[in-house]
C-alpha cells in the first residue's frame, strides 16, 4: 500500500522531469511517394524470418534482425520494377527512430528518411545533408560510421544504430529481395 501512495505521488513529479520528445515527420505513404513519385502501386511484400534467416543477416550484416517481420514494399510502374522501400526501426539511445529505406532494383539506396524519431538529443540524423551520404550507397561500399558515413558529434547512438539498419536491410534486399 505504501508503494503504490509512493508511485502515485512520484508520478506527476516524474512527468514534469520526463518531458515526451517524440515528432512525426512522414507517413509510409508519404514516404512511398516521395521516393518512387512516378510509381503507380506499391506492392506489400513483408518478409517473415525464422531464427535461421535471422542468423544469417546477422552474420551478413553484423547486427541482428530484432523482428520476425520486415516491413517492405515493391514500387512497380505498369509491371516495371522501381524498387524497394524499407520500413524499420532502430533504437537511438532509448528509443526507437523509425526510419524508410529506398533501394533500387540493382541495391543501391535511393534515399533515406527519418519518420518517426523518440529520443531527447541526436535528432540531427534528420538533416539533408547527414542523410544523403547513403545515397548510391550499396553493399559495395563499407557503411560504417566513421568510415563512409560521417558522424554527428552528439548524436553518435543515432548515427550508429541507423548506419546498421541502413547495413542490415541492404543485406536482407541481397538475401531475400535481389531475385524475388
Amino acid at each position: 500500500m505504501k508503494h503504490e501512495m509512493l508511485l502515485g505521488a512520484l508520478l506527476p513529479i516524474t512527468a514534469l522531469v520526463a518531458p515526451a520528445y517524440a515528432a512525426d515527420y512522414l507517413t509510409v505513404e508519404q514516404a512511398q511517394r516521395q521516393f518512387f513519385p512516378d510509381a503507380s502501386q506499391f506492392v506489400d511484400s513483408a518478409l517473415n524470418f525464422d531464427d535461421d534467416q535471422r542468423d544469417a543477416i546477422k552474420d551478413h550484416a553484423g547486427t541482428r534482425q530484432r523482428r520476425d517481420r520486415q516491413q517492405v514494399w515493391r514500387a512497380a510502374r505498369d509491371g516495371e520494377d522501381l524498387g524497394w522501400m524499407f520500413v524499420d526501426d532502430v533504437i537511438g539511445k532509448h528509443e526507437f527512430i523509425t526510419y524508410a529505406l529506398a533501394v533500387s532494383p540493382e541495391g543501391a539506396v535511393l534515399g533515406m528518411e527519418i519518420l518517426s524519431y523518440r529520443e531527447t538529443h541526436g535528432g540531427e540524423v534528420r538533416q539533408a545533408d547527414w542523410r544523403e551520404q547513403f545515397d548510391g550507397k550499396s553493399l559495395d561500399d563499407a557503411l560504417r560510421l566513421g568510415k563512409d558515413v560521417s558522424n554527428i558529434s552528439g548524436a553518435t547512438l543515432s548515427c550508429r544504430n541507423v548506419t546498421d539498419g541502413v547495413r542490415r536491410l541492404l543485406n536482407i534486399w541481397d538475401l531475400y529481395l535481389k531475385n524475388a
